[in-house]
C-alpha cells in the first residue's frame, strides 16, 4: 500500500468514524472466509457493514476526535462494524459472536461514548429504530381508539336520554 493510498484509507476511515451511529470493535482470528461473509450478509440486512482495518491508519483516523480513546483497542487482528443508527451494529456483532467463538468484541464507541464488551452488550439490548417507531405508533393509535371510545360514549348517553324523553313524551 503506497503513500496516497493509505491517505484514502485514513480519509475513509474518518468518514465512518464521524458519521456512523456507533462502531463495534472485534478480534476476527481464526474466523474463515465463509464465517467472515455470513457475518457480512448478517450486518448488510440490517443496514451496517463490517471492515478489516489496518490499526495504525485507524489510530490514525481517529486522532483528534472524540472516541481517541477507542485506539487502544486496536491490537492484534481487528474488524470494525458500524451502522448510521446505533442498535444495528452491535446487534448483530453480539448476536454472531455468541455463536461463532473466533469473533470476539473488545468493544466500540458511539459519538464519544467509549465502551468495553459489556457496554457493547448493553447497547445491542435497546430496541432498534424500527421497534421504536412501532412502540410509539401503537401507543398513539392506542390513545386515539380511548379519545374516539370517550366521545362516542357521550354521544351514545345523549342518545340514551333522548330516547327516554321521547318515550315518555309519546305517552
Amino acid at each position: 500500500m503506497d503513500r496516497n493510498q493509505k491517505a484514502e484509507t485514513v480519509k475513509l476511515l474518518e468518514g465512518i468514524f464521524d458519521e456512523s451511529g456507533s462502531v463495534v470493535m472485534a478480534e476476527y482470528s481464526g474466523m474463515t472466509v465463509a464465517e467472515m461473509e455470513d457475518l457480512r450478509a448478517k450486518l448488510r440486512e440490517q443496514g451496517a457493514t463490517v471492515r478489516v482495518v489496518n490499526n495504525r491508519l485507524a489510530k490514525i483516523a481517529l486522532k483528534g476526535r472524540p472516541a481517541e480513546a477507542a485506539g487502544a483497542m486496536l491490537t492484534g487482528p481487528v474488524a470494525i462494524a458500524w451502522a448510521e443508527d446505533m442498535i444495528s451494529a452491535p446487534k448483530v456483532a453480539v448476536e454472531f459472536a455468541k455463536d461463532n467463538k473466533s469473533f470476539n468484541i473488545k468493544g466500540g464507541f458511539m459519538g464519544e461514548e467509549v465502551f468495553d464488551v459489556s457496554g457493547i452488550e448493553a447497547l445491542s439490548k435497546l430496541p432498534s429504530r424500527e421497534e421504536l417507531i412501532g412502540m410509539a405508533a401503537q401507543r398513539l393509535l392506542g390513545q386515539a381508539s380511548e379519545v374516539t371510545r370517550r366521545l362516542m360514549s357521550q354521544g351514545e348517553a345523549l342518545s340514551g336520554a333522548i330516547a327516554v324523553i321521547e318515550e315518555r313524551a309519546a305517552a
